[in-house]
């Protein structure tokens, strides 16, 4: 899953606010965490203007269609979500820091107004686990071993058994790249102690390591309620392959070919209820079969800027799911 965290060194490191929504009549909540609830960027804080830009283009969206809006910091212990007629995940780029606390929030909050997209989706793509779901649905998926936690982390013998010449190992709970590690047989065994006191608190999850990210960059297709609708290529900086922006990433227009709309398609088809809106990942592997990375179903970026008509379908999606 691509979420995002401020860079150490960003002006937006720190940033705490508080969406005042008394006396509001307000239909729809769309969900943050408390570093960006700003309404307003400084001239310099590209990161929040993005943020911004794209939650804007949702709540007119939305009121073009006679539904109100405001930005509300997911954990806020003020907000009575029974006020709101539904709730809609956008930038709670905290969550896999906050878990436990994540996992509460949702189960209460699941009885008291509508979650967009649903709890039990939501509660599914929180574990990386989801990816075995796929490739049981015959979803194409970058081959994934999983180590649970309490292992050792092996991550030498993973290459060796699956013929990998190179591998990254990554949370199976996380987001932003956090503990992503690529590694190669002559560097497992140093990072081998790192990852195996990780595993002492999580589960992880190695795969191989597709040229394709860094050649090409990594392919992320927009649906709404399971069609197609923007694309975009990520693409790492110079000597990375992490394609996030916190890491220097950069992303760039995209065309996509069939197969991959296809394959977007049959990604979000294959899931127990299709999502309202969502992300499908994908790269290119070493056979030139276009393969799913990750699924971003919870909180992921969709580029609204980019592509303005998909905010106009997924502010039709939420209308139309109101009760």
């Amino acid at each position: 899953m691509v979420t995002h965290v401020a860079p150490v060194n960003s002006p937006l490191s720190g940033r705490v606010g508080v969406t005042d929504l008394a006396g509001q009549r307000v239909d729809v909540a769309l969900l943050t965490d408390r570093r960006w609830t700003a309404a307003v960027a400084a001239a310099d804080d590209w990161y929040l203007g993005n943020i911004l830009a794209d939650d804007r283009l949702l709540i007119e969206s939305l009121k073009r269609r006679g539904v109100s809006a405001a930005r509300v910091d997911w954990a806020d212990p003020k907000i009575d979500w029974r006020r709101f007629r539904a709730a809609v995940f956008r930038t709670t780029w905290d969550y896999f820091d906050r878990q436990a606390e994540f996992a509460t929030w949702l189960d209460r909050v699941a009885g008291m107004t509508q979650l967009v997209n649903d709890a039990a989706t939501v509660r599914w793509n929180l574990d990386k686990h989801y990816l075995a779901d796929l490739a049981l649905r015959g979803v194409p998926v970058v081959p994934t071993r999983f180590v649970e936690r309490g292992s050792a982390a092996g991550l030498a013998a993973i290459l060796a058994a699956e013929g990998w010449e190179e591998g990254v190992v990554k949370p199976a709970v996380s987001g932003g790249a956090r503990h992503t590690h690529r590694f190669n047989r002559q560097s497992a065994p140093p990072l081998e102690p790192l990852i195996s006191g990780l595993l002492a608190e999580e589960a992880f999850l190695v795969q191989p390591f597709e040229p394709g990210i860094v050649t090409h960059g990594e392919d992320t297709l927009v649906l709404v309620g399971g069609r197609f609708t923007h694309a975009l290529t990520k693409r790492a900086k110079e000597g990375d392959f992490r394609v996030q922006d916190d890491h220097g990433g950069t992303v760039h227009p995209c065309q996509p070919e069939p197969e991959q709309i296809v394959l977007a398609e049959q990604a979000l088809a294959a899931c127990a209820t299709v999502p309202s809106y969502g992300r499908v990942d994908m790269v290119r592997d070493r056979k030139g079969e276009w393969v799913v990375m990750e699924l971003e179903l919870i909180e992921p970026e969709l580029w609204l800027r980019r592509h303005p008509p998909a905010a106009d379908a997924l502010a039709e999606r939420i209308v139309c799911g109101l009760g």
